[in-house]
């Protein structure tokens, strides 16, 4: 596509909107084709579907136990997602992945407007598809959880904030002027969105961003521009209704959870053993960030050289505390600096507004390199430990279009073509990322708890087909993916519980490392139960291999056993 043709493509408001297609196109696989997720994903899958079971829209549980960690908004957005398009019985993962596609295309569009004001149309929607493409953001807008929203809502009010400081800079922010009240909107409404997702989270990317813009600039006057009159009050009235209902209804017990525990021990020392070295995001940026990560380095140069200029500071801002300050923090995961993306998506398409430079060019074609061997790597080792027959075609495309968008756009890149390059590279990328949720829903030993399901139903041991009272009874693999599949009620229980299960007349499900066990309390009880099928598989949450034995009742009725 010519440089005119792309440009009238992308003028006025097909700029932003076609980035948000792009992320559209490019989270759509992983939630289609993923099955439900261990551990975090299911855990607020399952509290969404028990809000809706329930009626209560305030109390965040996981079966009995208070899920006091994160705000209630993901949940809610689950919920009337769920509600629109799905019934909470169907124990369809898919609905309650639509919000985070939601977040993943509103941070593509919000990026893309945001550059469009700063670099013009082209470099606003290059930055807004590279963002949406990027491995992390499209594999998060197939997950039901909080941070791909976070992502958008952060990146909604860092681009309302990038066009007022823009305007201050040029002494255009004026007091009262209607044109820039949407602008403030978004700050505020990004603020409060993000603040009922993941609580203060975002206050991390913004606060350190205006103060070391003030800072640098040595101007805090913009600040007063903000619209703190009715600003805060938007702001109150998102989070304040359930921050006092859930006071109330908890007793002040989900503050001293949220943040004296979970947010306390992630800032204080590793939580839940995620920790990782100084640098590791440095580190992963080339995989994260793939296939853009060819205009890595051109963005990072560009950051530092262009330094001076108001649009570049910003983002420099923008990026660099937070970055700082996730890499400090003892805990770590990998979309950590999920809400950074958007300033290193606007710096690299910053960069492709000038000739990129031959030390630039050469090491993005390497890094684009590297991280197609890593995309590469990951995927052969699934398929060696966990894959099938069919899982070969996906593998083979995954690898095929990953190291032809780091071989053709690093060749482009290199020959002075580099919108070219990020275009194509865009492209293999996205259907590189697609036929990797491919793999992953082909590589059977890793989906455990849909297997149990499908086995459970093909005996009639469902206590959805009525035939069986439930809950089912299961050892050792109490992960929240068996409990979203088959409901709130699930019993997660040791060998004598499963066997007080069989007893009872209900389906139990026990672990090769519990059957001593469990053959000695079925002796006590003198219900043995029926043998109907065994799944095995690799539980990739705690890294063990797992044999579990599906036992029917006495009385239940006789099913065809399902494959293995």
């Amino acid at each position: 596509m010519t440089r005119p043709n792309l440009d009238r493509y992308v003028a006025g408001w097909r700029g932003p909107l076609l980035a948000a297609l792009v992320a559209l196109i490019a989270g759509l696989p992983s939630l289609l084709l993923l099955p439900p997720l261990d551990r975090d994903e299911s855990r607020y899958a399952q509290a969404t579907s028990q809000m809706l079971e329930s009626g209560d829209y305030v109390d965040i549980r996981f079966q009995d136990e208070p899920r006091w960690k994160k705000p209630v908004g993901i949940y809610w957005m689950q919920a009337v997602a769920v509600g629109l398009t799905s019934r909470v019985e169907n124990r369809d993962i898919a609905p309650y992945r639509i919000p985070s596609l939601l977040g993943a295309m509103l941070a593509a569009w919000a990026c893309a407007w945001l550059g469009t004001a700063l670099f013009g149309a082209r470099a606003g929607f290059l930055a807004g598809a590279m963002l949406g493409a990027t491995f992390l953001l499209s594999s998060e807008a197939g997950i039901a959880k909080t941070d791909a929203m976070l992502c958008g809502s952060v990146t909604l009010a860092m681009a309302g904030l990038g066009r007022l400081y823009m305007a201050s800079r040029a002494g255009a922010l004026i007091k009262g002027d209607p044109s820039q009240r949407p602008w403030k909107l978004m700050v505020w409404v990004g603020l409060g969105l993000s603040i009922l997702i993941k609580g203060p989270i975002s206050l991390l990317v913004i606060v350190p961003a205006v103060l070391m813009l003030c800072l640098w600039d040595r101007r805090w006057a913009w600040l007063k521009q903000l619209g703190w009159g009715w600003g805060l009050p938007v702001l109150a009235l998102l989070v304040g209704p359930w921050a006092i209902a859930i006071t109330i209804a908890t007793d002040g017990g989900f503050w001293r959870e949220a943040i004296g525990n979970d947010l306390g021990n992630k800032v204080t020392g590793v939580a839940e053993s995620h920790g990782g070295f100084p640098g590791m995001y440095a580190v992963l940026a080339p995989l994260l960030l793939f296939p853009a990560t060819l205009i890595l380095p051109a963005a990072l140069s560009t950051g530092w050289s262009r330094r001076a200029e108001p649009a570049i500071r910003f983002l420099v801002c923008w990026l660099i505390p937070c970055w700082l300050i996730f890499e400090i923090a003892p805990t770590k995961l990998w979309h950590y600096t999920l809400p950074t993306f958007g300033a290193i998506a606007l710096l690299m398409a910053a960069a492709l507004t000038r000739p990129i430079g031959t030390a630039s060019r050469w090491t993005g074609a390497g890094l684009a390199v590297f991280a197609a061997i890593l995309v590469s790597g990951i995927t052969v080792y699934g398929l060696t430990a966990f894959g099938t027959s069919t899982a070969q075609t996906w593998a083979t495309i995954t690898v095929v279009c990953a190291v032809m968008a780091a071989l053709i756009g690093g060749f482009l890149l290199l020959n002075r073509a580099a919108v070219t390059g990020v275009l194509i590279a865009l492209g293999f990328g996205i259907v590189a990322h697609a036929a990797l949720a491919g793999t992953l829903r082909q590589l059977r030993p890793l989906s455990i708890a849909p297997r149990l399901e499908i086995m459970l139903e093909q005996n009639g041991l469902s206590p959805r087909q009525g035939l069986t009272p439930g809950p089912v009874a299961i050892t050792t693999f109490h992960e929240p993916s068996f409990v979203f599949v088959t409901g709130r009620d699930t019993q997660l229980t040791d060998a004598a519980g499963a066997a007080r299960a069989l007893a009872e007349g209900r389906p139990a499900i026990v672990e090769a490392g519990d059957d001593e066990a469990f053959r000695q309390a079925t002796a006590q009880t003198g219900v043995p139960g029926r043998a109907v099928g065994v799944v095995t598989g690799h539980n990739y949450s705690s890294g063990d291999d797992v044999r579990l034995t599906v036992y029917a009742p006495p009385g239940a009725p006789t099913g065809q056993d399902p494959p293995r």
